[in-house]
């Protein structure tokens, strides 16, 4: 098969409520759970009082209080000061070598208003640590005015003498920062630490901190501390049943380095083992084990591995595990019945842990990006209040299912849950983060209160590894909209604070936030943004598997498609690149002869479609946007077999064509439509227009054979040009079903024609023609300049080339970055598309205080990749294309090896044996000097450099002449936006990867070896498809200048 979707679980319980309800509608889910809130008004009276009187003894329990949380309330992250703070927490406490630690401080502690924060604090701790701060900004920042003289000299020996003062006092200021979040820096010390409060009628559920596993040495790392912290908790805990004993929350992506639904038959075999291990190690010990919530894809694996491990017999008799469910969610209600079920059909309680959600930002970013249909989160805050509500009542009604634990720092949430539950207390308990929400619990847990238990969720690790967490709850506990924030503040009015969020919701004329529009109209009424395919959603692979399959099973054909006259001459096949014995399709060549008619059918077409106007190009090309979204299983198959792409890949093919077809036809609209008037003196007409410049010859590389295909040929139409268009040897089927396509559209097929065959001789036919009037190319710079000179030996008029070439593409790394943030990207960057993209990293530099951690890390996460054949979903990194570039890449591997160290190599898949299959590689090397050309393919070099040297490795860089992508990964602003500046490339990225340009966010394009300019995707790319023509008219040479004649006075 070229797709298979993963296996479905069966049930029951049944997954598809949950489904359905993944990313829709939000209004209709919304009105959903207002139809099943219901509430009289005594019990709304009764909530909103207990929450006033709530909020009421917070407030005079906190007045004259100081310390952290006092800090922690003036700095919070509306101000800037706020967001300084947070940086340093996050980064300086992993930085090993004192220069980066120090330009790290410098970076963020010097351009801060302090100053405006002094006195605004009645606490002396607050005051005296601006105070600190205030003149550790002064000392190392130079301000607005430098200083001179003397006080210039005094500063730069302060400097030198007070920056490992200044660097030793933020690292420990840092410390204590952490410790307000983190129970302890192991779980011997967080248990200790657990005792005071366990004695005053807190439980805890430990958290062991650390980024989610990026290698299999990582996951065994992470299983092995949940393995010592169960035995330290169950060793120490108290209490007679689970629920009164303190437990541990599991990270399922700790434990392996592939949870993720395209991996979901082999990640959920190796998962459902080790969490059955820590769970009956929880069970002999009588304590709780909790799943943490993740991201809203990996929802449906936590729910089959929960239900994997809950249903073996050998855990019957303990009700310990658990799950967190998150509120913001669309399905979370949904949820609570899926959970329901499976308790019903084990025959014991679940422990579920209900929270709010800590990845909205992240959620809403990640759909936007991908452009999927709608959001798996509720846009609006009031709705997530209200889907914790809802799921909260219906958690308590079914206390015989379930051991219900409700995360909230929300006094209205604390006074509604009370609500809920009546008259019995049992069977609940409340739940907050370890340095949050004590001055609330203060008032429901202890003795002479309300006696209802609550569990402190305490993260423990060192220092150094709490940062993800660290900065997540600092995001929760400064924002000025956080009820935590809000609680404390006494400017906030309190009956906002207690407002019933569900009549806020229910008043609403607009159920979405306004501020979030939906994926598709991310970029407003100019262009719809383009569908993607979210993979994570079985329901939606389930369709798609058999309509892709349907189309891989046609014979593909291409041939010139010309207006008038011969179709062509050579037929030949195509081979699918990852089985070289299956034929893709046939191709029919043609030649210098069918090139040469075919020229003189688009001159003779050019001037009437330029006629034809910008509005109704872009129509057309709209339609060709629509046309190619409606056909992408069929685009995607075609991808996948000719081209060897994986199926993100191919998507991400289609939506970036379609992308670039509604792209230009805005520019179109708004450029080609009519004149620009310009100024000028009176009794004269002056404007300025542009127009196609007749015939362009579009040549299109076989890496990206739909979207730069594409992205030319609708460039050069909607400029006003007839386009003869010239697709790589290896990928005209591609080609051939994308002019069709256009055709169908309402392209002329007189003005789009098609010219399949090989590239010397239909190439120089064309660049010959006397018809030709420009050139866009993207492929080799070698052919590049062979295209050039072409151009230049014609007679006539000179003619534009828009080239996009290669590059020897960099990032550079420093040791304030995050190894696990950099790994993703790298690994992305390097080898995603096997390494078959212009904008892949070739040369990776790293930071030698850091190099030998990044680089065992990048062995590891290697060594999870999968190569093999693209139409599976688990496949990471498909063929190369043909048998040359296979022969290219191991005649390199085979020379660098001579020189270099070898850090790692993928293993080859078992379905590998009869494709052009290249182990993608990475290799430790000297310089990018080695280095003679680009190397195409996933191969990867690694440089070490000494942060002292970094301007001698920009220079580098810049010697190679390559200027198309750069990657950067750092925390010192100002690092970053040196290394931007000295290095000379079209495209540079900061702490992401390095590839996948958005049309019309990202416009792509290189300088020097790496292209001619302008951007494809950019607002300046269509213009060079034309030609500029001013009119002047002098409208009084048939008289007086009227429109002057006719002003009338007016008063000054």
């Amino acid at each position: 098969m070229i797709f298979a979707a993963p296996p479905q679980e069966k049930g029951p319980p049944d997954f598809a409520p949950l489904r359905r309800a993944y990313r829709m509608d939000e209004t209709a889910a919304v009105e959903a759970l207002l139809a099943e809130w219901s509430l009289d008004a005594r019990t709304g009276a009764a909530i909103e009082d207990r929450a006033r009187k709530l909020v009421k003894a917070v407030r005079r329990g906190r007045r004259g209080t100081g310390g952290l949380d006092a800090f922690l309330h003036e700095y919070e992250l509306s101000s800037r000061e706020g967001i300084v703070l947070m940086c340093l927490a996050e980064a300086l406490l992993r930085i090993p070598d004192a220069g980066t630690m120090d330009d790290l401080i410098r970076d963020k502690i010097g351009p801060a208003n302090w100053e405006s924060h002094l006195g605004q604090s009645s606490s002396a701790f607050v005051n005296a640590s601006t105070w600190g701060l205030m003149f550790s900004g002064r000392l190392l920042g130079s301000g607005d005015v430098e200083p001179s003289g003397l006080r210039r000299s005094f500063r730069g020996l302060m400097r030198r003498g007070g920056e490992p003062f200044i660097r030793e006092a933020m690292r420990q200021a840092m410390r204590i920062m952490g410790k307000q979040f983190v129970m302890g820096r192991d779980i011997g010390e967080a248990i200790e630490r657990a005792e005071e409060w366990e004695a005053r009628g807190y439980r805890y559920s430990y958290d062991m901190l650390g980024e989610a596993a990026r290698t299999r040495e990582d996951a065994a790392r992470y299983f092995k501390a949940y393995e010592d912290a169960i035995e330290a908790i169950g060793s120490a805990a108290r209490g007679a049943t689970v629920m009164e004993r303190a437990g541990i929350s599991v990270k399922l992506s700790a434990l392996d380095p592939r949870y993720e639904e395209a991996q979901r038959a082999d990640c959920v075999a190796r998962i459902v083992p080790q969490v059955r291990s820590l769970a009956l190690a929880a069970k002999d010990h009588n304590i709780g084990l909790t799943i943490d919530a993740e991201e809203a894809d990996r929802l449906e694996l936590q729910l089959e591995i929960l239900k994997h491990v809950y249903l073996d017999p050998a855990l019957d008799g303990w009700d310990g595990l658990g799950l967190a469910l998150q509120a913001y969610q669309k399905r979370a209600p949904h949820a609570v019945d899926w959970l329901a079920e499976l308790a019903r059909t084990g025959g014991r309680r679940i422990m579920v842990r209900l929270v709010k959600g800590a990845y909205w930002d992240s959620e809403i970013k990640r759909s936007q990006e991908a452009g999927f249909p709608g959001y798996p989160v509720f846009t609006r805050k009031a709705s997530t209040d209200l889907s914790y509500l809802v799921c909260a009542r219906a958690l308590l009604a079914r206390r015989d299912r379930f051991h219900c634990q409700f995360a909230t720092h929300n006094a209205h949430s604390v006074a509604a849950i009370l609500a809920f539950a009546g008259d019995d207390k049992g069977g609940f308990e409340f739940q907050r983060l370890h340095g949050m929400g004590v001055p609330l619990y203060e008032e429901i847990v202890p003795e002479g209160t309300l006696g209802i238990p609550c569990r402190v969720y305490a993260p423990v690790g060192r220092h150094e590894d709490l940062l993800a967490y660290l900065v997540r709850r600092l995001l929760e506990n400064g924002a000025n909209t956080s009820f935590v924030n809000r609680i404390v503040d006494d400017k906030a009015p309190i009956e906002e604070i207690i407002a019933d969020p569900t009549a806020r919701v229910a008043k609403l004329t607009r159920k979405p936030h306004p501020g979030i529009p939906l994926p598709v109209d991310l970029y407003g009424a100019e262009r719809k943004n383009s569908t993607g395919i979210d993979f994570s959603d079985p329901s939606v692979t389930a369709a798609l598997a058999p309509e892709m399959e349907r189309f891989a099973k046609r014979g593909w054909k291409a041939a010139p498609s010309l207006a008038a006259g011969k179709r062509g001459g050579k037929a030949a096949e195509i081979r699918d690149p990852s089985d070289n014995r299956r034929v893709v399709g046939e191709v029919v060549e043609a030649d210098a002869a069918i090139a040469g008619r075919a020229a003189d059918a688009a001159a003779g077409a050019a001037p009437d479609w330029n006629a034809v106007g910008g509005a109704k190009r872009a129509a057309i090309l709209e339609r060709l946007a629509d046309l190619l979204e409606g056909r992408r299983a069929e685009l995607m198959a075609l991808l996948v077999r000719e081209a060897g792409k994986t199926l993100p890949d191919a998507i991400s093919e289609v939506r970036e064509a379609a992308d670039f077809c509604r792209y230009y036809a805005a520019g179109a609209r708004r450029d080609f439509v009519a004149p620009v008037a310009l100024p000028g003196p009176t009794g004269e007409r002056n404007e300025i227009a542009l127009a196609g410049r007749g015939v362009f010859l579009c040549i299109s590389p076989w890496n990206f054979p739909l979207a730069i295909f594409t992205g030319q040929v609708a460039a050069a139409l909607a400029a006003g040009n007839a386009v003869l268009a010239k697709p790589a040897e290896q990928t005209p089927l591609i080609a051939a079903r994308a002019v069709a396509l256009a055709h169908e559209a309402g392209v002329p097929a007189e003005v789009l024609q098609l010219l399949p065959g090989p590239g010397p001789e239909i190439g120089n036919a064309l660049l010959a023609h006397p018809a030709l009037a420009g050139v866009a190319f993207t492929g080799s710079t070698e052919t590049a300049k062979l295209i050039n000179r072409r151009l230049a030996d014609r007679p006539g008029a000179i003619l534009p080339l828009i080239a996009e070439t290669g590059g020897q593409n960099a990032m550079l790394v420093d040791s304030s970055a995050l190894a696990e943030q950099v790994i993703p990207d790298v690994v992305s960057s390097a080898f995603g598309s096997a390494g078959q993209r212009c904008s892949a990293l070739r040369v990776l530099f790293v930071q030698d205080d850091v190099a030998d951690r990044l680089i065992r890390m990048l062995e590891g996460a290697m060594a999870e990749l999968k190569v093999g054949d693209p139409g599976l979903l688990e496949t990471d990194i498909g063929p190369v294309i043909d048998r040359e570039a296979l022969g290219i890449l191991e005649a390199h591997a085979r020379r660098i090896a001579e020189s270099a160290r070898e850090i790692g190599r993928v293993r080859l898949g078992a379905d590998c044996g009869h494709g052009t299959f290249f182990a993608p590689r990475a290799f430790e090397i000297e310089g990018i000097g080695v280095l003679e050309r680009e190397v195409f393919g996933p191969v990867l070099h690694v440089v070490r450099f000494e942060i002292e040297r970094l301007d001698a490795v920009l220079d580098a860089i810049n010697g190679t002449g390559y200027g198309l992508t750069l990657g950067v990964h750092t925390r010192i602003d100002e690092r970053a936006e040196h290394i931007c500046r000295r290095l000379r490339v079209g495209n540079a990225y900061v702490n992401r990867n390095m590839v996948g340009a958005v049309v019309g966010v990202q416009p792509f394009g290189g300088e020097g070896l790496s292209g001619t300019g302008p951007k494809a995707g950019g607002p300046h790319y269509l213009h060079r498809f034309a030609t500029e023509r001013t009119l002047s008219v002098n409208i009084t040479a048939t008289g007086g200048n009227a429109g002057l004649l006719s002003l009338e006075e007016q008063d000054l």
